[in-house]
Formats: structure tokens, C-alpha cells, sequence
């Protein structure tokens, strides 16, 4: 699966990842290889490192994406959830009672119970509301409910609801539907396995402001940070520090999305051996060579997610190119 021929241009030239080096009393115990690529409204490469037709699944930052039909089907406005309760179908939350609550109102609303959801019960927990996916979930079953589809098999690739996620990215990525592959997700939702200069494509229409839904979408994550992840997380201290300029969603092995908002400018990072920690590294690394995180902002967001142990440091090499 590529790009539109139209779009990608000067993706061909060979260019070096990021490389994360983790320094233990100054020697060198770990390297992560990290690619990364900035794409604008029209899919337009126009900084990256490593490959930008690198291929792997977007994981959980497809969410502000899941979430479109729920607006478009007028089940968001139907269970009169606000921005709160769209932030949280976006999020991958620290399953808080707090988060847990804003998931329970779009059941609730939607005449719902909470043991139709089918993400898992987290160990230690007493409810599928305290997964971190449960918003999204909740989500789906709302649209479900609003458009008399089933409730009892949402999460299979062939449901309608999951057929108008792919519709809509696809018709986001100019590509057709049925040339995107999924899979899925640990949460039993499918995920989609997409080019990272697709993925930052999606994010430059998600921080563009020139589709409704998706400002709409864009705002509420904006608008509640806390809601989209947690306290302490990267992506609602990022988001916290930007002062609504900067959108950003995370995934599992190694994946960070970021959006410049107005600007229809979207950053894909992934890390090839899935490393929390490098991928936070190098978005750091990414928003200081764009500018678009105050110096001072920078700094108190790495010092409140790269935690690490005396004598240890991770050290970015390498720059976006053009």
C-alpha cells in the first residue's frame, strides 16, 4: 500500500534514522533507530529521517480517528457527551474513576450497560471502564445504538461501524478501502497497518481545521488533556505545555503522533524496536528542531517523563531533513 502517486514527493533519497542512545555513566548500553516524518495537508514530505514508506500498525493513534463516526452518525450529539466525552472516546486514559465516569456517561446516555463493552478487564481492576480504551469503546457502542446496528460484534472487520472507520481514513489518505489492511488491536478492536508518512498525513488533516468533525475533535483533546491520557503522561503534558498548538496521541510499540494545530502540518514517529521511552526522546527532540514547544516547555516536560536513574541519560543523533 503507497501513497496516492500524486503525493509523498522526494520520499525516494535515502536519509539515516534518529538514532536514541541510552548512556549509562557515559557509555553507550542501548540504540534505538527511530524514523520519523512531517507531512503536510496535501501529503507533501516535507522533513523526515530514515524511511517515510516505513510500514507498521498506527495502534491507539487511530482513536481521534475511531472517532469520526461517532460524530458523523449524530451519536456524539444524541448522548449530549460535549467535549469531554469525545476527548475520552480519543484516549488511551490511566483508567482513573475519573476517566472510568466520562465513558460510563456515553453508556449511560446511550441506555447502555457497561458489560457490553469487549475491551478487557484490566488485572486488578473490577471493570471494562477501567481499561484505557474503554472511551472508544463506548463510542463505538453509542454509534451502534444510534444507527440500530449490532452492539454484540462491533469489533469484527466486517461491522458497519468498523467499515465507516476505514471509509473515512481511507478517503483521508486518498486511497480505497479495501487497500487497507488491519488487524487487532490488544483492546480487540482493529488497528490499521499504514506507511508512517500516512499516518502524519491523517494528523496534518487532524490539526488542519478545515474538516468539522475533525476540528471538532481536535479541540475536545485540546480542551482536556487530562482526559486523553493522564496525569504525568506525555501526551496530556505535552498538550498542557503547547497551550492548544500542539496535538498529541501516542500508540503502543514505539508509535507518536503530533499535529501542529492551523498550520495542517502532522509528525509520525516510530521506533523500531517499540521503545516508550525513545519515541518520547525523539518528540522532544522533533518539537525543539520545529520550535513549536517553548524552551522552557521542553525542559519541565522532559523532566516529568524522561525519568530516569542517576547516571543515566538518553542522548538523540541525527535531525529531520528535507
Amino acid at each position: 500500500m503507497a501513497l496516492p502517486s500524486s503525493l509523498g514527493g522526494g520520499s525516494s533519497t535515502a536519509l539515516p534514522p534518529l538514532e536514541v542512545r541510552l548512556k549509562r555513566s557515559g557509555c553507550v548500553e542501548s540504540v534505538h533507530r527511530v524514523h520519523a516524518v512531517v507531512c503536510d495537508q496535501r501529503g507533501r514530505i516535507l522533513m523526515r529521517a530514515g524511511q517515510a514508506n516505513y510500514e507498521t500498525f498506527i495502534r491507539s493513534a487511530l482513536k481521534p480517528f475511531q472517532a469520526l463516526p461517532f460524530l458523523s452518525s449524530g451519536a456524539a450529539a444524541k448522548v449530549d457527551c460535549g467535549d469531554r466525552g469525545i476527548a475520552i472516546s480519543c484516549a488511551s486514559h490511566a483508567g482513573t474513576p475519573g476517566h472510568a465516569r466520562e465513558a460510563f456517561k456515553i453508556l449511560w446516555n446511550a441506555e447502555l450497560e457497561a458489560d457490553q463493552l469487549q475491551c478487557p478487564v484490566p488485572a486488578g481492576a473490577s471493570s471494562p471502564l477501567e481499561h484505557n480504551c474503554s472511551g472508544k469503546h463506548a463510542a463505538f457502542l453509542a454509534t451502534c445504538k444510534k444507527m440500530a446496528w449490532p452492539t454484540d460484534t462491533y469489533l469484527q472487520g466486517d461491522h458497519p461501524v468498523q467499515q465507516e472507520v476505514n471509509r473515512r481514513v481511507a478517503e483521508l489518505l486518498g486511497l480505497p478501502a479495501d487497500e487497507l489492511i488491519a488487524a487487532r488491536d490488544d483492546c480487540g478492536a482493529p488497528t490499521l497497518r499504514l506507511q508512517l508518512a500516512q499516518m502524519a498525513l491523517l494528523y496534518a488533516h487532524l490539526g488542519a481545521s478545515t474538516q468539522a468533525e475533525l476540528e471538532q475533535i481536535s479541540r475536545a483533546m485540546l480542551a482536556h488533556p487530562h482526559l486523553v491520557a493522564g496525569e504525568g503522561k506525555f501526551d496530556t503534558e505535552l498538550m498542557r505545555r503547547a497551550h492548544g498548538q500542539v496535538l498529541s496521541k501516542g500508540g503502543a510499540e514505539g508509535i507518536q503522533c503530533l499535529s501542529r494545530i492551523g498550520d495542517g502540518l502532522g509528525v509520525a514517529i516510530k521506533v523500531e524496536d517499540g521503545s516508550r521511552r525513545a519515541k518520547q526522546a525523539v518528540a522532544l527532540h522533533l518539537l525543539r528542531q520545529l520550535d513549536w514547544l517553548t524552551p522552557s516547555g521542553l525542559e519541565e516536560l522532559e523532566e516529568q517523563v524522561l525519568l530516569l536513574n542517576p547516571g543515566v541519560q538518553l542522548e538523540v543523533h541525527g535531525a529531520l531533513r528535507d
